[in-house]
């Protein structure tokens, strides 16, 4: 299908042009055929008129676990050890494919209707996800985290259950979709396995080209205790197990050193910052303007419902942008452009996504913001805007890979009445009885 946008104002995330105004935006299939102010010649199968909206890149979501919006407040008031042992790890135990299948579809409803086109999750029964990420549209990078809890010295990929769940999900689902679903290796943290697992995982991402996926650094403790472990820090011990051999995301990165951060720069880890999470669980501030001076990758994620309490990554960007002023005393210390790109081109990049950037050739992830809304006039700086006063409540289309699946208040991949129904009837009953 051919679609023309036209009168846009778009933020491109392309330094050479970062807004554009009064522009015509085409979409062939997948792809942008053509972005700039002359109209193109030809028909289209239909035409948009952008007026008094803004065009973006659809959201990147570089850190999830969507299934966890049945969770949504679940164990608020403590610390992320506290929260995991006593409230997430219990609840999960009483999952099944139907818990997931709803908590997924209920998770991805609330992401594509605040302008999220593209994900990195983490989750158990994961082909369960993948299943609805196909319908629902958008592009998804999914992992399961592997996790061990045996001695190191009886590890075997043959009990491991994750490692088995690694391989079906890269036979089953790696590619699906036309490229729409990637499969990532991943472990789900340094303090839930051993060095056994991280050396099966690392080798399982090398034989098959796949990035990797973990959870860093989040709290005080667990920084602490891997050093009087083992004498490193969690990044510095994963490389040596040939972790990060292709690259990866590291989720949170809160208490990373100075020297992590060469690390992360020298193998092309991007550091997944989560704002919101981590002062909710009361885990930190990560140092984000330090890894950006290092030269990292830095990314967004709203991690999952239950430490959160939603997807909005509105939300993470402005926290992204005002919190590092607030505690470098540096108004400069994160700009506006670098909050959008968080979550735009530098996720995509993380994800290995041909997206994030308004530009001829990449993939058509757009959406659109209703600048007519009190919250967004009158407009003095359309980035400024977008950072410091836009909700996810604002977004009035979403196109992913050059279908709109969100328009105008209505779900065009999804039946939200049939999710809810489900959540209700079904999954929160199995869960908490």
């Amino acid at each position: 299908m051919s679609i023309l946008f036209t009168n846009v104002t778009a933020v491109t995330m392309d330094p050479a042009r970062p807004v554009l105004k009064d522009a015509f935006v085409a979409v062939e299939g997948r792809s942008i055929a053509s972005v700039g102010t002359v109209r193109p010649q030809g028909e289209f199968d239909r035409v948009i008129d952008c007026a008094g909206k803004v065009m973006m890149p659809g959201l990147v979501n570089a850190h999830t676990h969507v299934p966890m919006a049945l969770m949504r407040g679940y164990g608020g008031g403590c610390d992320l050890h506290t929260w995991l042992n006593d409230y997430i790890f219990p609840a999960e135990d009483k999952l099944d494919d139907r818990c997931v299948a709803a908590g997924a579809a209920l998770g991805l409803a609330e992401m594509i209707a605040s302008g999220t086109t593209c994900i990195a999750d983490m989750y158990m029964n994961t082909e369960t996800i993948a299943q609805t990420i196909l319908e629902a549209g958008i592009s998804a990078n999914l992992a399961c985290g592997a996790v061990y809890f045996g001695a190191p010295e009886d590890f075997s990929p043959e009990t491991c259950n994750d490692c088995g769940n690694h391989v079906r999900l890269f036979e089953n689902w790696h590619g699906a979709g036309d490229g729409q679903i990637k499969v990532d290796a991943s472990i789900h943290a340094e303090y839930t396995s051993c060095p056994p697992a991280w050396e099966w995982v690392a080798d399982f991402a090398q034989k098959h080209g796949l990035g990797m996926h973990v959870h860093v650094s989040e709290t005080a403790s667990e920084h602490e205790k891997c050093l009087e472990k083992y004498g490193m820090t969690p990044i510095a011990l994963l490389d040596r197990y040939g972790v990060w051999a292709n690259g990866g995301i590291a989720a949170h990165c809160v208490w990373v050193s100075d020297e992590d951060m060469e690390l992360m720069r020298e193998r092309k880890i991007t550091a997944v910052h989560n704002p919101v999470s981590n002062l909710k669980l009361a885990s930190g501030v990560a140092r984000v303007p330090a890894l950006l001076r290092a030269g990292v990758n830095v990314a967004l994620g709203t991690d999952g419902v239950a430490s959160n309490n939603n997807h909005d990554l509105f939300e993470e960007i402005k926290l992204a942008a005002i919190l590092h002023k607030g505690v470098s005393g540096d108004p400069t210390a994160v700009s506006a452009f670098d909050a959008l790109a968080m979550a735009t081109v530098n996720g995509a990049n993380a994800l290995r996504r041909d997206t994030g950037v308004i530009a001829p050739g990449k993939i058509a992830d757009l959406i659109l913001l209703d600048f007519t809304q009190p919250n967004l006039f009158p407009c003095h700086d359309v980035m400024e805007n977008l950072v410091y006063s836009a909700r996810g409540s604002n977004v009035c289309m979403n196109m992913a890979r050059g279908k709109i699946i969100y328009e105008n208040g209505t779900f065009l991949t999804l039946d939200l009445e049939k999710i809810r129904a489900e959540v209700e009837g079904y999954a929160l009953p199995h869960i908490f009885g």
